[in-house]
C-alpha cells in the first residue's frame, strides 16, 4: 500500500514529495523528491491509497463571506466589527481553532499569513486532481488529507524546537523518529531528510497520512462535517507512531 506526504510551497522550489510503501512488517520510503511540480504531485495522486498534503484546503467561511460583501460597490446596511476578535474569526478556520485547543500553538492562518500564496497553489492542485478523476473531499474523508507535520511530530512526543531551521536537530530528530519506528526503512534518503527540511516534512505528512488512513486521527464532529468540507480539516494524528504499521489495512476509498 502506498501513501503520499507534500509538503507544499507556492512554488515548486520548497515542495517536497515521499511516497512510503506500507507492508505487514515494515514501511518503506521508496521515493522522496524536491523541487516539485503540480504535474508530478497529480500524477502520482491515482497510485496511492491516500495523499496528505501540509496546506491549508480552504478559507474560513466567515472571512470568504465577508470579502463577497465587502467588495460590492453599493453601501450596505450592515456594520464591520473589525475588533480582534472579529479578526481572529475571520483569519481562522474551525480546524485551526481545534489544533489550539489541543497543541497550545496557533497554525498559520490562511486569510493573514504568508500561507495563502500556497493555498492559492493548493486551490489549483485540488482542481487538476478533480480533472483526473480524483473526488476531494476537503475534509479528509477522501484520498486526499491536510496534515501538519509540526503537530503531528509534537503529538507523537518528539521535540520539534528548531527544527525546520538546522540540520542537527533534524538528524537528532531523525533518530527518535527511528527509535519509535524500528519498522520505518528509510532507505537512501535519509540524507536527504537531514539536509532538506521540506523533504523532512514530506516524510512526516505521509506518516501523519497513514495516521488517517488508519482512522486515527481528530475528526470533525457532526456538526462541522459540512463546514470542514468547505474550508478544510486537518488531521491531527491522535494514536502513537508504533500503531501505524498494522497487520491488517485499511478498507479502500470508495
Amino acid at each position: 500500500m502506498l501513501i503520499a506526504g507534500v509538503d507544499l510551497a507556492a512554488e515548486p522550489k520548497g515542495t517536497a514529495l515521499a511516497v512510503i510503501d506500507w507492508s505487514a512488517d515494515e514501511a518503506q520510503l521508496i521515493d522522496l523528491k524536491l523541487g516539485v511540480s503540480d504535474q508530478a504531485i497529480v500524477a502520482v495522486a491515482p497510485e496511492v491509497f491516500k495523499l496528505g498534503i501540509d496546506c491549508a484546503l480552504g478559507w474560513p467561511i466567515e472571512f470568504v463571506d465577508f470579502l463577497n460583501q465587502h467588495s460590492k460597490a453599493e453601501p450596505t446596511d450592515s456594520v464591520v466589527d473589525g475588533g480582534i476578535d472579529w479578526r481572529r474569526r475571520m483569519a481562522y478556520r474551525e480546524t485551526d481553532r481545534q489544533i489550539r485547543q489541543i497543541t497550545g500553538r496557533w497554525p498559520l492562518s490562511v486569510s493573514t499569513d504568508r500561507l495563502g500564496m500556497t493555498a492559492m497553489r493548493c486551490a489549483g492542485l485540488l482542481s487538476k486532481m478533480q480533472q483526473v478523476g480524483i473526488a476531494i473531499d476537503r475534509s479528509g474523508a477522501g484520498k486526499v488529507v491536510e496534515v501538519y507535520p509540526g503537530a503531528s511530530l509534537r503529538t507523537w512526543g518528539l521535540a520539534t524546537a528548531g527544527y525546520r531551521a538546522s540540520q542537527d536537530v533534524r538528524l537528532q530528530l531523525l533518530e527518535q523518529l527511528k527509535l519509535q519506528t524500528p519498522w520505518f526503512e528509510p532507505g537512501g534518503f535519509s540524507e536527504l531528510m537531514v539536509e532538506s527540511c521540506d523533504a523532512f516534512d514530506a516524510v512526516v505528512a505521509a506518516l501523519a497520512a497513514r495516521s488517517a488512513a488508519l482512522g486515527r486521527y481528530e475528526k470533525p464532529a457532526e456538526d462541522l462535517i459540512n463546514q470542514a468540507r468547505i474550508e478544510g480539516w486537518i488531521a491531527l494524528p491522535n494514536g502513537p507512531l508504533a500503531q501505524l504499521l498494522e497487520k491488517q489495512h485499511p478498507s479502500s476509498i470508495g
